[in-house]
């Protein structure tokens, strides 16, 4: 359930609304925002899903909407499952009527509350804001108000197959060079060593950056132009000049099936894949942070997830509000549900997690153990008008176009107009 993945083929579900009044199931509009009966009842909530790809997930989304409709009858819910760019979609719903009272977001941006599109939720949380960790609170805290709730967190990680890399002597690599090394003698004329996605990059760029000590927005200031970053990026080029990546496969780094399907030993995938990977692999596989670069570097995790937010614009406001608390604050058992049975998945709120068994053993504790002592999650300012300058140019620097130093000062540059505007 990647936040990254919203546009891609992985939530290539068929779009459509299912309205539920009083516990009853109603169709409605396939086109996101159509109207739908609300059968008597005295408010009809839209709700906005993107097209999640794990199986099952479309159907408890739902499940839980009968559940809140059945024990709130005067408040019929409509789900509206959006195929395609949902980002796209949804940011243009905002602009115009018949935008949706709930609505799911990966990557929290603060523009749109500072927009004044999004509710404060300081009083949806009450009592049970102690049962949140302190980042998912900063991540969607503006201004000292709180403009969501994180309903899950997503980990990215790297797999390994552990028999490769034992035939091949090569220990789990610990920092960049060993994963360089590693993915260059694993590459042969039959495949690659490392998948990091289909356009050679994927979130390493990001890694690189945290894994020097680097940071890409601190105080409120572009930061991804610093002489640790410009050295991490520029150290990825080392992956494309080896010729050890995976390109151009069927699926993309969201889906382990390079990994599973013995095409690569190594993968950048998530959490939420590992149900997948142990069917298909048993025990042959372990996990690693993105390796620290250098001695003085430091090992990284990614942690995303998708936050619940409320139409402050809408005209149901406090329903939405009593929805949210009902799923994301109220609903334990559901909670629990969302992040086990559909993939695996961190649960935000602490109380829940201590209750997740399948994310208690193994590998899956192992990973949840490296998103709590190497996690980094993208800065709330991140939104695409500042995050689409610096991929463009670690794009560049991987193919060798242009000095590094000056493609990502121009990067920087660019993106902190945006930010300014963003912010002001």
């Amino acid at each position: 359930m990647s936040a990254r993945s919203s546009q891609l083929s992985r939530r290539g579900f068929l779009g459509g609304s299912l309205l539920f009044v009083a516990g009853a199931a109603v169709g409605c509009s396939t086109t996101p925002g159509g109207s739908g009966d609300a059968g008597g009842a005295g408010t009809t909530l839209n709700v906005w899903s993107h097209a999640y790809g794990e199986a099952g997930t479309q159907q408890a989304l739902t499940r839980y909407a009968a559940q809140f409709t059945k024990a709130n009858p005067d408040i019929a819910v409509k789900v509206t499952w959006v195929p395609g760019d949902y980002t796209a979609k949804l940011n243009a719903s905002l602009l115009a009527d018949g935008a949706p009272d709930v609505f799911e977001i990966g990557d929290f941006s603060q523009a749109l509350a500072r927009r004044g599109q999004i509710a404060p939720l300081d009083d949806v949380y009450g009592s049970a804001k102690a049962d949140f960790g302190q980042g998912d609170l900063d991540y969607v805290t503006v201004d000292g108000k709180i403009y969501g709730i994180k309903m899950i967190d997503d980990v990215m990680m790297l797999y390994y197959r552990k028999s490769v890399l034992a035939k091949a002597g090569i220990t789990p690599p610990t920092t960049f060079d060993a994963l360089a090394s590693a993915a260059k003698a694993l590459t042969s004329k039959s495949g690659k060593g490392l998948f990091l996605g289909n356009d050679g990059i994927g979130d390493s760029p990001i890694l690189a950056v945290w894994s020097n000590g680097g940071e890409l927005v601190a105080d409120g200031k572009v930061a991804y132009a610093s002489p640790k970053a410009v050295e991490a990026v520029t150290a990825l080029k080392r992956l494309a000049d080896d010729q050890s990546l995976l390109l151009g496969f069927t699926t993309d780094w969201w889906d382990p099936s390079a990994f599973t399907q013995n095409v690569v030993p190594i993968q950048w995938c998530g959490l939420w894949a590992m149900p997948a990977v142990k069917t298909a692999l048993g025990d042959d596989f372990g996990v690693l942070p993105w390796p620290a670069f250098g001695s003085a570097g430091k090992p990284v995790v990614r942690v995303g997830g998708w936050t619940s937010c409320v139409n402050a614009k809408g005209k149901h406001v406090e329903a939405a509000k009593k929805f949210v608390k009902w799923l994301w604050v109220e609903q334990s058992d559901l909670q629990k549900d969302w992040s086990e049975s559909y993939g695996f998945h961190v649960p935000p709120r602490r109380p829940v997690a201590a209750t997740a068994d399948k994310l208690s053993q193994g590998t899956a504790k192992e990973t949840v153990e490296l998103a709590a002592t190497s996690g980094r999650s993208n800065p709330n300012t991140w939104d695409t008008e500042v995050s689409t300058p610096f991929a463009a140019a670690a794009k560049k620097i991987v193919s060798g176009q242009g000095d590094p130093a000056q493609l990502l000062a121009d990067a920087a540059a660019q993106a902190q107009t945006a930010l300014d505007k963003q912010r002001s």
